[in-house]
């Protein structure tokens, strides 16, 4: 419920409306906070994959790569969502939108970077920056393409997104990839679970059973739990934690092109294809906020700023090693719940995480937090990516031809997660494209939508549905029988 001390009724529906700095400073931290996990989470995720993080020969130097990836993560979140809060020309919503690293690029760039260390970050961060100036031109034809992404196409991404994940969250729960690449009896262990399992336990707990913000920020007080409960254990000791903290730099600035720049047709592809994803998801967002907030539509004009802010905001980042920005959903969330609609109170939140992301020792600080740990925690993120698919999908009208798109695109997608194997004389370009199974279903959802007519014959799927059609097609048979 909003607060009125804050201000009246229509200032909090009020984008422009400052509240008084003792109260804002806090609502923007706020922001953050329910933010914090799943922004930093996707670097390091990469870094893992790509063989320079959690477990690998780095450690010796304490992960300076790891480290700069999530201080990038920190300071170009909070750039792009000043570009958002504040904005310059048609760049902008004006709204309290809340940038953040986006996780439905993850599934597109493991598989650029797996096992190739830092050589393969040229090429990753070329795709980011041309996947963003991409994004920014979406921006000029946005209100044409919603068309051809309807719930059943969105909503079979974000589920494809999710399922592509879980399966990093229970091998971080259990000891992380190197651990069981190298086959160490630990991976698996009662003891890495259970420091996932109090991340989970305690984020379930606060999510159920707290309110405001502490129900919010569960994520991360779970995670600052668990962190806790693996210094009792001796997974991490206070030695590793100084030393970390004493290597690290108090002030460092971005390197322009610090991985180098390279052009790569699969992660240029790859990118620019899930930029339409990510532009419709912000379009959501934008119109959560309006109307959650300011009861009212979002204008032409708000959704158009803030697809290009979105855009612009990911190339900048990956100019200097961060990765692409969305809009995060959950502050959308969050500004229903207190009912502050002020986009200044989001630009204190940038500011607090631009502040964060020139400070190397609060990435040093994040890098000792046990895999176990942060496992817990993915775990929970990446469901909910699931659950929102989900949940997109119940918008979906099933009849027998949606049911024949996503059965397809879905067997298809899912089916080069699990086995990548199965492509493997294709070119490396398409192979790398194919085994994320994000694209080929995006792309084979979005053309069998557009091109297979509405009305589907009820025969044309009784003889694969195994007798699990639906829609009544069990009652129109029983009827008939009798």
């Amino acid at each position: 419920m909003a607060d009125t001390s804050i201000g009246t009724a229509a200032q909090l529906r009020d984008p422009d409306y400052t509240p008084p700095l003792a109260k804002a400073v806090p609502l923007g931290i706020q922001h953050v906070l329910a933010m914090f996990v799943s922004n930093v989470t996707p670097a390091i995720i990469i870094a893992g994959a790509a063989g320079f993080g959690f477990g690998s020969d780095a450690g010796a130097q304490g992960f300076p790569d790891m480290t700069y990836l999530i201080q990038m993560s920190m300071l170009f979140a909070g750039t792009a969502t000043l570009f958002q809060t504040i904005g310059f020309g048609p760049v902008g919503a004006r709204l309290p939108i809340v940038q953040g690293t986006s996780f439905a690029f993850i599934p597109i760039m493991i598989p650029l970077v797996a096992g190739k260390g830092i050589e393969a970050l040229p090429a990753l961060f070329g795709g980011v920056v041309i996947g963003g100036l991409f994004h920014t031109l979406i921006a000029t034809f946005i209100g044409k393409i919603r068309f051809a992404l309807p719930p059943l196409v969105t909503g079979l991404v974000v589920t494809m997104i999710g399922l592509a994940l879980v399966k990093v969250g229970i091998e971080y729960a259990a000891g992380g990839v190197p651990a069981k690449a190298a086959d160490l009896p630990e991976y698996g262990s009662l003891l890495n679970w259970s420091a996932a399992l109090v991340v989970i336990f305690v984020t379930l707990a606060l999510k159920f059973y707290a309110k405001g913000m502490l129900a919010v920020s569960a994520v991360v007080i779970g995670i600052f739990v668990g962190y806790f409960y693996a210094m009792a254990m001796g997974m991490v000791t206070l030695e590793s934690i100084t030393t970390s903290w004493s290597r690290a730099a108090a002030v460092s600035f971005p390197i322009p092109f610090k991985y180098g720049f390279e052009m790569s047709f699969a992660a240029i592809v790859g990118f620019c294809l899930m930029a339409f994803v990510s532009a419709v998801e912000t379009v959501g967002d934008v119109s959560g906020i309006t109307k959650g907030g300011a009861g009212r539509e979002a204008t032409e004009k708000e959704i158009t700023g803030a697809t290009y802010a979105d855009g612009l905001g990911t190339a900048v980042a990956g100019v200097f090693g961060g990765f692409p920005n969305t809009s995060f959903s959950q502050n959308v969330g969050l500004i229903a719940m207190t009912g502050v609609m002020s986009r200044h109170v989001v630009t204190i939140g940038a500011i607090f995480l631009i502040i964060c992301g020139l400070v190397p020792k609060v990435g040093a600080v994040i890098r000792t937090i046990p895999i176990e740990v942060l496992g817990g925690g993915v775990i929970v993120m990446f469901g909910m990516v699931v659950a929102a698919g989900i949940s997109m999908l119940s918008d979906v009208n099933w009849n027998r031809r949606n049911m024949v798109i996503f059965a397809i695109a879905l067997s298809v997608g899912l089916g080069l997660q699990l086995d990548p194997q199965a492509v493997q004389y294709l070119p490396e370009t398409v192979r790398i494209l194919m085994t994320s199974g994000l694209l080929p279903a995006a792309v084979i959802a979005i053309v069998l939508n557009l091109i297979l007519p509405e009305e589907l014959a009820g025969e044309a799927t009784e003889e694969v549905s195994g007798g699990m059609a639906g829609n009544g097609t069990f009652g129109a048979r029983d009827a008939s029988q009798r």
